[in-house]
């Protein structure tokens, strides 16, 4: 179980970064958009239609990382009291009987959609460029496909929960600011109270 959960959080890293970059390819295209329509008059009829495919996809093929970092929106103020095999138990109930249904419902629903669409080219109706929009719903299926494989490995997760009263928590990768500040300031706090200090710390 330790190899898939290595394996379906790598996968799921890989394609979050990666289409991550996307992010850039926004700033630039709407920044190009702001200036030909304000300082030039000529707005550009691709722009909304290309911010919301890509933003769209980011936000899809992010979440199967967010999922194995454990950044999704959850309200934990009870949740987080509870004991570690506890929390495993809702945890898998709670995957078994209605993440996997709904991802599943992506996957299949998702292709339906796809197939369609590519079977006649689709294009957007929201701008006159007709800018294509039929790959961007095979983002469904891929994301969905991404999902499954880390509910898989967090269903793991809850498995080694159970047997072993802890967590296996996910190999760092990034925080938030403030969150990196929090252990910062308690890292202080703790050596100021005892006296120490860390290696390479001069004291003044």
């Amino acid at each position: 179980m330790l190899s898939y959960i290595n394996f379906a959080d790598n996968l799921s890293a890989w394609f979050g970064k990666a289409f991550g970059w996307l992010i850039i390819l926004m700033t630039f295209g709407m920044s190009y958009e702001v200036f030909v329509r304000y300082l030039l008059n000529k707005p550009t009829p691709w722009s909304l239609d290309v911010s919301f495919i890509m933003y769209g996809t980011l936000f899809m093929m992010g979440g199967a990382y967010t999922l194995s970092q454990g950044g999704h929106v959850r309200g934990d103020f009870i949740y987080r009291l509870w004991r570690p095999r506890t929390q495993a138990w809702v945890d898998l109930t709670l995957y078994l009987f209605f993440f996997f249904p709904g991802v599943l419902a992506l996957i299949f629903s998702g292709w339906k959609y796809a197939s369609r669409s590519w079977s006649y080219a689709e294009v957007s109706v929201n701008s006159p460029a007709g800018v294509p929009i039929y790959q961007f719903k095979t983002v469904l299926v891929a994301a969905g496909l991404l999902l499954f494989f880390q509910g898989i490995a967090q269903i793991c997760r809850c498995i080694l929960c159970i047997r072993d009263g802890k967590w296996y928590e996910p190999e760092t990768d990034v925080e938030e600011t403030e969150v990196a500040i929090i252990k910062q300031l308690a890292e202080q706090r703790a050596e100021d109270a005892t006296g120490t200090h860390t290696p390479g710390q001069r004291e003044h």
